[in-house]
């Protein structure tokens, strides 16, 4: 019997390779949560490269264990890259602020047991996750975090004197030519590798215009790993353990479109068992980073797109990639000359497979019958009032449309993507579900 490309193990090169390519493009959206909540909460330099190694540690657990699987319990074995969910940023700096990092981390692993409990019920709900839904929240995941990749390549303060400076939004821009032109010219494997040669001479260009700074990886240790607990027993209040409870709902939620989406494009449909093992993933992550003084993972969305972008489906070259994290989070060294490509050459890469996350909704969108029904009406609520959070920002791109609510609430309102799935979930329920079009098999079909 064929094996299914997915399963496909490609030759040592290559797959070395391309599970670098994977890691490359998430690696600055997953160190930039610790950094932002560790700033946030004034911890030492030495706490917050603390947490990037145990972050980046989880991470790589994680995705090993989603491409390759652990009995029949974890690891939707597809390649699934892991890493930390900015859904958690402002929960943990609230709940820092006012209980302290034994309550982060004692939150955080009360949410990921809640995880565990509730990955195979959640799961269950996929029949209502049909095009019309995954395909309008996988717009919206797209579209909303083109927002943080602008922030990487212009500054992430509009009011600094340096933010959107010519020549860093040059130096990206040449990036994403250099993507489009070996994606158009270059053919079998060096097609497939585009964007990490685009990145590489990003890099090479970024040195003379003084972008590269390697003073972190003379000074990193080659061996660091976090103690459990670091910051003393976890403490479990009420308030605190509910809101990441919220967190956990919200970062299911987003995962389920990406699994989705990761399983239209390579060509294996996921099923309730697969999404179960993968949700279960993102809450193993949330009771490992409980104890390891690290962040909840979800599916992160720029790797689906550089999935579709390359067409490479073999889950063991996230394997590689999970391989390879799992060392930066024990090598600090490592990490730390990774974190030296600059800001601007990683942003116009990402920026590229966002917009791909996107254009995969479009495709889903396209199987959905939009004649003589209100699925137009759905899909432009949930992209227009999901979309609110992710326009009205602050100086530093935080989200300040539902700044004047009870903090719980922010933490569902406050991500376009949890607004969205809300919204493109309840619309179709009652406009596709209830009532008498709910046997139409054109509205409910997965």
């Amino acid at each position: 019997m064929e094996k299914h490309p997915v399963d496909e193990v490609l030759p040592f090169g290559r797959l070395t390779l391309l599970g670098l390519q994977h890691m490359s493009i998430m690696y600055a959206g997953s160190v930039a949560v610790p950094l932002i909540v560790g700033s946030a909460l004034k911890l030492d330099q030495a706490t917050i490269a603390l947490l990037v190694n145990a972050d980046l540690l989880v991470a790589g657990i994680a995705t090993l264990i989603q491409a390759i699987g652990v009995w029949k319990i974890f690891g939707i074995r597809l390649p699934v890259v892991a890493g930390a969910t900015f859904s958690v940023v402002n929960p943990m700096i609230l709940i820092g602020a006012q209980y302290g990092m034994p309550a982060v981390y004692g939150a955080m692993l009360a949410s990921g047991v809640f995880g565990l409990l509730i990955a195979r019920p959640f799961a269950k709900l996929v029949r209502f996750f049909p095009p019309l839904v995954s395909g309008t929240l996988l717009v919206v995941i797209g579209v909303s975090l083109i927002g943080p990749g602008a922030a990487m390549i212009a500054g992430h303060d509009t009011q600094s004197p340096d933010y959107a400076r010519p020549s860093h939004i040059l130096l990206a821009l040449g990036v994403i030519a250099l993507v489009v032109l070996f994606t158009r010219f270059l053919r079998g494997f060096a097609n497939q590798i585009g964007p990490l040669v685009a990145l590489a001479l990003g890099l090479v260009v970024a040195i003379p215009m003084g972008l590269v700074h390697l003073d972190g990886v003379s000074s990193a240790s080659w061996f660091g790993l976090a103690s459990p607990f670091h910051f003393g027993p976890p403490a479990f209040p009420i308030a605190a353990v509910l809101s990441m409870c919220v967190v956990m709902l919200v970062t299911y939620t987003e995962s389920t479109a990406d699994l989705l989406a990761i399983g239209e494009i390579t060509g294996k449909p996921v099923t309730d068992a697969d999404l179960a093992r993968g949700l279960a993933t993102d809450g193993l992550s949330a009771v490992l980073g409980g104890v390891m003084n690290s962040f909840p993972d979800t599916a992160f969305a720029q790797n689906v797109g550089l999935v579709q972008m390359t067409r490479v489906r073999s889950r063991w070259v996230v394997a590689v990639t999970g391989g390879v994290l799992l060392l930066m989070g024990l090598i600090p060294k490592i990490g730390a000359f990774i974190a030296a490509v600059p800001e601007p050459v990683i942003g116009a890469v990402a920026v590229v497979m966002f917009a791909m996350v996107a254009a995969v909704g479009l495709q889903n969108l396209r199987k959905v019958e939009f004649s003589g029904n209100h699925n137009t009406f759905v899909v432009a609520v949930s992209i227009g009032v999901g979309m609110l959070p992710a326009v009205a920002l602050d100086r530093f791109g935080n989200s300040i449309f539902f700044k004047n609510f009870p903090a719980w609430l922010q933490t569902i309102c406050g991500s376009p993507i949890t607004i969205t799935a809300i919204m493109a979930f309840t619309l179709n329920l009652l406009f596709n579900h209830l009532g008498s079009r709910r046997s139409d098999p054109d509205l409910v079909s997965v």
